[in-house]
């Protein structure tokens, strides 16, 4: 009889895979940890039962929350990333010969650890990059220490807004983000999803809050199986650079990195959103 994760996408709905085994188990001082094992997705993670990354479906995930904005700014130097413990956001960054310098604050040093054993896909050799520097500690906490301008490019890569993801959805730190950031600095932030009802209002609050703080503010798409709807969104905002008239499909071309699904063409698609997106964006409290 096959063994199921279950997962609660709303009050009324479900979404559960079978897994074959479950290869770790273990409570952090922050969160609950789970390492599965299944056919269909291969190995995956949950915290406190909420899944985070799998083997199938990962590359979709760290594609979308890095390569819009390199393909924005080709420049950028030197990038932030909170959270982002199983160390696909990094991976993706470090493919960039022309970035610098890569700071990856994630509060609890168990999931990269366990990610690094169970999860290589996403999370080998990227402590080893030289231009690495991995923290352990409070994302919030180091905005808030970090110079003025020190960033150019800060990637949130967190939980939903509940247990150790709260704080990195709040006006105080964006606030700090908008500091920390370069005058040509772009920030990227986990922005849910528009579909269930609480993602929704999620979504909305956090968009609010940004494009009072940013000059440019814009949300775009990526399908995500794996995640509540399969519909899922980040929040770009930037100082300068507008994702849509700014883009530079040339320059990220001449990167000549591989990507199995960011490409300059869905760049621009994906900030187009449906209609229903749009008016919960707009609306204000």
């Amino acid at each position: 009889m096959k063994k199921y994760y279950t997962e609660q996408w709303s009050e009324d709905c479900q979404f559960s895979i079978a897994y074959e085994e479950k290869l770790h188990s273990e409570a952090s001082p922050f969160q609950q940890i789970d390492f599965y094992k299944g056919e269909e997705f291969g190995t995956f993670f949950t915290l406190d039962g909420l899944m985070m990354v799998n083997e199938k479906d990962e590359f979709v995930y760290h594609d979308m929350i890095t390569h819009p904005a390199f393909a924005t700014n080709p420049n950028i130097k030197k990038v932030l990333i909170i959270g982002g413990g199983d160390g696909g956001t990094a991976r993706e960054v470090l493919r960039y010969k022309s970035v610098e310098k890569v700071v990856m604050v994630e509060i609890d040093e168990l999931v990269f650890r366990l990610s690094q054993k169970y999860l290589p896909i996403t999370a080998a050799g990227v402590e080893e990059d030289s231009r690495m520097e991995m923290i352990f500690d409070d994302g919030l906490a180091y905005v808030q220490n970090a110079p003025d301008a020190s960033f150019d490019l800060i990637l949130v890569d967190s939980t939903d807004p509940i247990s150790v993801g709260e704080g990195l959805f709040t006006t105080a730190f964006y606030q700090e983000c908008h500091r920390v950031l370069s005058a040509e600095g772009i920030l990227i932030n986990q922005h849910e999803s528009p579909y269930f009802a609480e993602y929704a209002e999620n979504m909305r609050k956090a968009h609010t809050k940004i494009k009072k703080i940013f000059d440019i503010a814009k949300v775009y798409q990526f399908h995500m199986p794996t995640y509540p709807s399969g519909h899922w969104l980040f929040g770009f905002a930037s100082k300068k650079f507008d994702p849509i008239q700014n883009v530079q499909a040339e320059a990220w071309s001449n990167f000549g990195l591989h990507t199995k699904y960011y490409n300059t063409d869905l760049h621009v698609g994906a900030f187009m959103l449906p209609t229903f997106v749009k008016e919960k964006l707009a609306r204000e409290e």
